[in-house]
């Protein structure tokens, strides 16, 4: 079992370089970060954009992989984004990894502010398809061409092109048995949040539920069950999953019993969401990681 932190993008550097650091001197094998315009009840604080962030926390670690958690088509446009990709992954010597995820609904800010027609559900999931579709083609072919509803690239250059070969991985978010047959068929990994329960019982039910099909996903693309990581975003339940170190082992554990590779975790914070206290973190550090190498 493997384990990682998001550090979401809200600090000045010279108060977000010291948790990056941290993150890999605690034993954490990914550390990520939101990769939004604003976010939810936080969208009137500061904020900073990801990649910016990622590099700095390239610079200042060695070991530990950096990650979106998680990037869309909402903002972004798969040619120059796949330049940005490119340069994070030389910059991290290989250490990146692309979540990726379909996006909101036009309620939330990210589409909001850029003021882009609603799509429905049926055309977020052709839009993100695409994207998906463009950047494998963009990381992995230099002289690109791609012509869909929503992208369009001719003859796209990506010269020096990943340092992971043949291109850097993408870990899919997918909650839903379309978005699922994406991470299948692209993904080194899978990552899910679940579905919005009122309590823990009910959430762990659901993740079940989208662990079985997910697994038929897999055999529908012909992919062995092992050939592609499972991340579980443990905070995605009512309970956040460092409010005590019980909670985060106990988590971990049931992760696992589901066949999950990697958990994801937030670094804690003074307010809502993910309101916690860093002593928590530390424990966990000292008294669980260790326990996952081993197991």
């Amino acid at each position: 079992m493997r384990a990682g932190i998001v550090i979401l993008p809200e600090d000045r550097w010279w108060a977000a370089e010291p948790k990056w650091k941290a993150a890999e001197e605690y034993g954490f094998d990914h550390a990520w970060t939101y990769d939004h315009l604003g976010w939810r009840n936080l969208v009137d604080g500061p904020w900073f954009s990801a990649v910016p962030t990622l590099t700095a926390a390239a610079m200042v670690t060695s070991k530990i992989r950096l990650g979106t958690f998680v990037a869309s088509p909402v903002a972004r446009h798969p040619v120059p984004f796949m330049r940005e990709l490119n340069t994070l992954d030389d910059i991290s010597d290989g250490r990146f990894i692309l979540g990726v995820g379909a996006g909101v609904d036009h309620e939330h800010y990210d589409a909001e502010v850029l003021d882009g027609p609603a799509l429905s559900v049926k055309q977020r999931m052709a839009r993100f398809t695409e994207f998906i579709e463009a950047l494998d083609g963009l990381l992995m072919t230099d002289k690109f061409d791609f012509q869909g509803e929503y992208y369009r690239a001719k003859g796209a250059r990506n010269l020096p092109g990943t340092v992971q070969r043949p291109r850097l991985p993408f870990v899919v978010a997918a909650n839903a048995p379309r978005s699922m047959t994406l991470a299948a068929r692209f993904g080194a990994g899978w990552v899910t949040t679940g579905r919005k329960s009122e309590t823990m019982d009910e959430w762990w039910r659901g993740i079940a539920e989208l662990v079985e099909i997910f697994g038929e996903r897999l055999a529908e693309t012909g992919r062995e069950p092992t050939s592609i990581h499972r991340y579980l975003s443990l905070d995605s339940g009512p309970v956040f999953s460092l409010s005590s170190v019980d909670a985060f082992a106990d988590a971990v554990g049931r992760a696992g019993e589901l066949g999950f590779t990697d958990v994801v975790s937030h670094w804690p914070r003074s307010g809502e969401p993910y309101e916690g206290h860093e002593a928590v973190l530390e424990k966990v550090a000292h008294e669980v990681l260790p326990t996952l190498r081993t197991t």
